[in-house]
């Protein structure tokens, strides 16, 4: 049985299930904490596409000695 094509009813049916068990007051916290997920998910699959470590690239470049200084001090 596939699950590719939800359609319009689908939706609307999940919806009504998800007001009833969450309520109306817990649905745009959930819509924004799914919203935010998504797209940290998102960005760390294009990140993994092209190759990019962001983190790694601004650790590995060198310093400079003002720069060093001031974080030893």
């Amino acid at each position: 049985m596939p699950f590719g094509n939800i359609g319009i009813g689908g939706l609307i049916l999940i919806l009504v299930i998800a007001l009833i068990i969450f309520g109306p007051s817990k649905l745009p916290e959930l819509g924004r904490a799914f919203g935010r997920t998504l797209s940290e998910f998102k960005g760390a699959t294009r990140g993994l596409m092209n190759g990019d470590d962001e983190n790694g690239k601004k650790d590995d470049a060198p310093q400079p000695a003002a720069a060093v200084n001031k974080q030893n001090s």
